[in-house]
């Protein structure tokens, strides 16, 4: 439990960590918070206490056990990802909006790339630019700066590894979906995080594919209810003359990153 010194100067607590995150999101709380944890005396900053901000502990960016993670998070829950995701959002909604509209753009020239005949475009290059749009979500959640130049860190962190990891992920998906279907889809899906642990953790491609399934295998029923749910708010956004699509695409793709957080960054 924890004591939070407000705007106003007036002390809050105690409360959970839990808490303290979810004002972070909604903008209540930033890193230089005043905060103290029960049992202790001195103040210090928000940014001091890593379970606070999501931020890794030391040594958290070496290679991590996909057993280990996947035994450690507790269920996810789908509603819950869209209602910190919502209220992430409207806590910066103009940053979101600008990035929503450049994924849009990228969006449509991954389509136009396929329509036009150049089917490796997308297995080589979707992997880096999905990293990069995490890393930007996740250094929100984690109430760390953000830029637009951090929603493109794949180019500059890991863009060899994931560019492979985006290639072997799409030749296993395929082959899955044309020998039964049903093992593509799985794949599809229990890779959703591969890039972001490439990114986020620094692990190879294969190191990172492997955490991945390993982790989203225990809740890939959850994890599919994440994805199957953001459809809606997609289909709302093409409907809203199109232009919905740039407030819906930040929703979607923050809902995933916590849905990661829970799952890959499991609180003690």
């Amino acid at each position: 439990m924890y004591t939070i010194i407000g705007g106003d100067g007036k002390e809050y607590g105690p409360v959970t960590a839990e808490q303290i995150r979810s004002w972070i999101a909604a903008g209540r709380a930033n890193l230089e918070t005043k905060v103290k944890a029960a049992g202790t005396d001195p103040w210090r900053t928000v940014v001091e206490f890593p379970e606070l901000t999501g931020a890794a502990p030391a040594g958290a960016g070496a290679p991590v056990s996909g057993a280990v993670l996947s035994g450690a998070a507790r269920k996810l829950n789908i509603i819950g990802c869209y209602e910190r995701s919502w209220a992430l959002l409207k806590a910066n909604f103009w940053p979101f909006l600008g990035l929503g509209v450049i994924i849009a753009v990228i969006f449509t020239a991954f389509g136009y790339t396929q329509y036009s005949g150049l089917f490796f475009v997308t297995p080589l290059l979707w992997g880096v630019f999905a990293a990069g749009f995490y890393n930007f979500f996740l250094r929100r959640i984690r109430g760390q700066p953000a830029t637009i130049g951090d929603a493109f860190a794949g180019f500059s962190g890991a863009f060899g590894r994931l560019a492979v990891a985006g290639i072997v992920i799409s030749v296993f998906s395929t082959v899955g979906l044309i020998c039964l279907i049903v093992p593509g889809i799985y794949l599809i899906i229990a890779y959703t995080f591969t890039y972001i642990l490439s990114l986020d953790k620094g692990l190879g491609f294969w190191e990172a594919m492997e955490t991945s399934r390993k982790v989203i295998t225990r809740q890939w029923w959850r994890v599919l209810g994440v994805i199957l749910l953001g459809i809606p708010f997609l289909l709302l956004g093409f409907a809203a003359f199109g232009v919905g699509i740039f407030i819906a695409l930040p929703l979607v793709i923050a809902a995933f990153a916590y849905a990661y957080e829970d799952l890959c960054n499991p609180r003690r």
